[in-house]
C-alpha cells in the first residue's frame, strides 16, 4: 500500500472512531493526532530509502505544529488513531501493529542508549490510555488495554488489561468493549482495606492484657505522630 493509501485510510478511521467527529470539515483543524500521522507518513515512507536529514526534518515540522514526536524510523500500522495527541512520544525502533489507538499524554519509550531494539511493540487492536508510559523492548499483545497513567515495563500478553505503577494485569480474556476507566478497580484501596481488616482480627484476637499494651503503646506513637504533623505548620 502505498503512502497516499495509507493516509487515506488514517483520515477515514477518525471517522469511524470519534463520535465528536460531526463534519469532515472538522479533520481539517481539531485532530492533531491525525494530522501528525500525516507528517509521519510522508517522513517514513523516505526515510525507508535511505534518506535521514529530510525525514527529520519533517518529523520536527510535524512536532512544532501537532505537539505529538514520531521518529521517521518507527513502524506504524494501519489504522492507527492518535486520539488528541497532544504529548505523545513515539521512538525510533517501536513497532505498532494495525487499529491501534493511543490516546494524549503516550509515551513509547527507551531505557537504553545502546543501538538496536529499545522501544516497545504494540500488538494489533492495542489501547493505550491516556498518560501511560510504555518503557524499553517490551511487547503489549494483540486485543490488551493499558489504563491511563500506567507505566508498563514488563510485556504483557494477549487479551489482558494492565494498570498501575509499574503497571499489572488486571484482567485476562479478550473483551471487545472499549477501555472503561470508571470500572477498573482501585488495586491500592483494596489492599488497604484487606489490610486494615487484617489487623482489626488480629487485635480482636488477642487476649485482654495484650490489647491493653497495644493500646497504650498506639496512643504514644499517636503522640509522636501529632507533634511530628504540627511541626511542619
Amino acid at each position: 500500500m502505498n503512502v497516499f493509501s495509507l493516509i487515506k485510510e488514517d483520515f477515514l478511521n477518525v471517522k469511524r472512531n470519534d463520535p465528536a467527529l460531526h463534519s469532515t470539515f472538522e479533520l481539517f483543524f481539531n485532530y492533531p493526532g491525525l494530522w501528525a500521522m500525516l507528517f509521519y507518513r510522508f517522513a517514513n515512507s523516505l526515510y525507508k530509502r535511505g534518506l535521514r536529514f529530510i525525514p527529520r526534518f519533517i518529523s520536527g515540522i510535524g512536532l512544532f505544529l501537532t505537539t505529538i514526536d514520531i521518529h521517521p524510523a518507527a513502524t506504524i500500522g494501519r489504522r492507527v488513531f492518535i486520539d488528541h495527541g497532544i504529548g505523545v512520544v513515539i521512538g525510533e525502533t517501536a513497532t505498532i501493529g494495525n487499529d491501534v489507538i493511543i490516546y494524549q499524554q503516550v509515551t513509547l519509550g527507551g531505557v537504553s542508549t545502546s543501538k538496536g531494539k529499545r522501544h516497545p511493540t504494540l500488538g494489533n487492536n492495542v489501547v493505550i490510555g491516556a498518560g501511560s508510559k510504555i518503557l524499553g523492548n517490551i511487547s503489549i499483545g494483540e486485543n490488551s488495554k493499558v489504563g491511563a497513567n500506567s507505566v508498563v515495563v514488563k510485556d504483557v500478553p494477549a487479551d489482558c488489561t494492565a494498570i498501575g505503577i509499574p503497571a499489572r494485569v488486571l484482567k485476562r480474556g479478550y473483551d471487545k468493549t472499549p477501555l472503561s476507566h470508571n470500572k477498573i478497580p482501585d488495586v491500592n484501596k483494596e489492599i488497604f482495606e484487606y489490610l486494615f481488616k487484617r489487623i482489626e482480627l488480629l487485635e480482636a484476637a488477642l487476649p485482654q492484657k495484650k490489647q491493653d499494651d497495644i493500646k497504650e503503646k498506639d496512643d504514644k506513637l499517636e503522640a509522636l505522630y501529632d507533634n511530628f504533623i504540627h511541626s511542619m505548620d
